[in-house]
């Protein structure tokens, strides 16, 4: 059973708000450290993104046509930025589900730390680590001819979409992660969530698939980022008729926003309640 020294802990709200944070940021240098020391799992995340590059834009983009016109490359790069950032929902909930595993979590749960500390501190690491991925994923596109049209600035909102998403889904991967019993289940639920990743304008338009097909990618949360960041990056990738491919911007900032408001207080309801 968890045991806390009452004695210990701030009284007033400025405290345990400086408390969490300073929390928190321990438990974030401590995940980045882990990756630090271990960089093959960064190096083996990149490698699908890559892979991607080779097979679909070397490949399999010389028969793909985009409607309007353009280069399939600087169509499908926007496609990749964004998955990559679904794809580290996996990674959140390996890391998630080890810690509680190996009884890490329950060593955070018997020390006088925030409440908060652990599952926050996991979103500040993911977020720093998905942000390097995106910018060595970002220099692949500009090796491989994918630039932005843009400006600067439309260059940097782009960008700051793909990374609201991938907050969005930390949250969701650190509840999934501490509803999972064992690391080997994760497995399971990713195969589950994996279809989320696939059925969306990431390498083809939805306006090529099936009816029902079609509506199910349009109003997939990646398709909205990866319809955002093209637009904001000057790339090819025509819109269509319907009403949310007409407001992909808007649905690229409700999408992550509704995700974030349902799974971060979901996780922290979750971890609270782990002993009983």
């Amino acid at each position: 059973m968890t045991t806390i020294n009452m004695a210990v802990l701030p009284k007033n709200r400025a405290d345990r708000l400086r408390w969490a944070v300073v929390d928190s940021l321990v438990i974030a240098r401590r995940d980045l450290t882990h990756w630090i020391r271990r960089p093959t799992q960064v190096v083996g995340g990149m490698l699908f993104p890559a892979f991607s590059i080779l097979l679909f834009g070397y490949v399999f983009g010389s028969s793909i046509i985009i409607p309007g016109g353009g280069d399939y490359r600087e169509f499908l790069m926007p496609g990749l930025f964004g998955q990559t950032m679904m794809f580290g929902i996996g990674q959140t909930m390996t890391a998630v589900t080890t810690d509680a595993d190996r009884g890490v979590t329950d060593r955070f749960r018997s020390l006088p730390m925030s409440k908060t500390a652990v599952v926050a501190g996991r979103s500040i690491a993911d977020i720093a680590n998905s942000s390097l991925d995106l910018l060595i994923l970002m220099a692949c596109g500009l090796i491989v001819g994918w630039t932005w049209h843009g400006s600067f600035g439309a260059a940097l909102a782009g960008a700051g979409l793909l990374l609201l998403l991938r907050f969005g889904v930390i949250w969701v991967g650190i509840y999934i992660g501490l509803v999972l019993p064992s690391p080997e289940s994760v497995s399971s639920a990713w195969m589950l969530l994996f279809p989320f990743t696939m059925i969306a304008n990431t390498f083809v338009l939805p306006s090529s698939m099936p009816d029902w097909l079609r509506v199910l990618a349009e109003w997939n949360p990646l398709s909205a980022t990866v319809g955002a960041t093209r637009e904001l990056f000057g790339n090819p990738g025509v819109a269509g008729d319907s009403w949310v491919s007409q407001h992909y911007l808007l649905m690229a900032v409700v999408w992550p926003v509704l995700l974030v408001a349902i799974f971060l207080p979901l996780s922290i309801r979750r971890y609270r309640r782990l002993s009983n």
